[in-house]
């Protein structure tokens, strides 16, 4: 990978937002567990969140290698992403991406059967994303779909079977997810439409895609609503749950159509506190 650093990787990826999916992949594991007769398996675990951990890895960086061009000629990216400013070859980026989805298939081989044979359709999805902005405004439901892979595939991990109870999550991840990347995508708007791109904001404008933003974050409310009903939840998931929606709604009040300055709380900081903060109550509910 030449003469770039860890750092540079962690860096392109941007692992510190794992945050996002990871906290629903454990949700996933822990339910596996909670709802069937498989116990807790420390080698298990730690494969669930290394297949997560490589799977993430290897759609980032190639979602950075596919988008190195628009990524140069974006007055926002050009001088903060390692490819376009040089840090990282894009050969380089490739070779890691290969890598990620490689260790992510074996890692998958050593967990069962199932997760093994749905290891490429899940890796299709998290890496035609990249794509989809060219041809689509539906590129933010995409990349929800992508993410929302962790929770049912932790599941699927432990018990090898599917179940409506992680979908409910899945459904919940997807809305989520494009509801806050609508959000971020305001960001770039006016590029978008002059590259020629597709996006919610490029197609209805700013205020039409807060509202359809609102809207799908309803959506993510009511799949976890529903969710905890069916867990048959106790007050601590409850108290989760509470917690998510209300850091949900607290993001919608940081940005406005006239003002994207916190943006960024918004997209990171807000989202990743939600989601670890709702996956910490949910799985401590199981044993408290």
């Amino acid at each position: 990978m030449g003469k770039s650093s860890i750092g540079n990787y962690l860096s392109l990826i941007k692992f510190s937002h794992t945050l996002f999916a990871l906290p629903f992949a454990l949700l996933g594991y822990f339910l596996g567990i909670e709802f069937s007769s498989h116990e807790f398996e420390v080698g298990l675990f730690l494969k669930v969140i290394l297949s997560m951990v490589f799977a993430r890895s290897a759609a980032m960086a190639f979602n950075r290698y596919v988008d190195r061009d628009i990524d140069k000629a974006n007055e926002r990216t050009a001088t903060v992403r390692e490819i376009p400013k040089g840090i990282i070859q894009a050969k380089s980026a490739l070779i890691f991406v290969g890598i990620n989805a490689l260790l992510f298939i074996l890692t998958t081989y050593f967990i069962n059967a199932l997760c093994f044979y749905l290891s490429p359709i899940a890796l299709l999805v998290v890496l035609g994303y990249s794509y989809t902005k060219r041809f689509t405004f539906l590129c933010h439901l995409i990349l929800g779909i992508g993410l929302s892979l962790a929770p049912i595939g932790a599941y699927l991990a432990v018990t090898g079977s599917f179940a409506w109870l992680p979908l409910y999550y899945s459904f919940a991840v997807v809305f989520w997810v494009a509801g806050f990347d609508i959000i971020y995508a305001l960001q770039d708007d006016v590029f978008d439409k002059r590259m020629k791109l597709y996006s919610i904001p490029v197609l209805i404008g700013r205020k039409g895609s807060l509202i359809i933003s609102i809207v799908f974050h309803l959506t993510t409310a009511l799949f976890m609503i529903y969710a905890a009903i069916e867990a048959k939840a106790n007050l601590w998931y409850w108290l989760g749950t509470l917690l998510f929606l209300l850091l949900l709604i607290y993001q919608h009040f940081l940005v406005k159509a006239n003002d994207l300055s916190k943006v960024n709380l918004a997209f990171f900081s807000t989202n990743g506190i939600a989601s670890l903060i709702f996956s910490i109550f949910a799985i401590l509910s199981f044993y408290l």
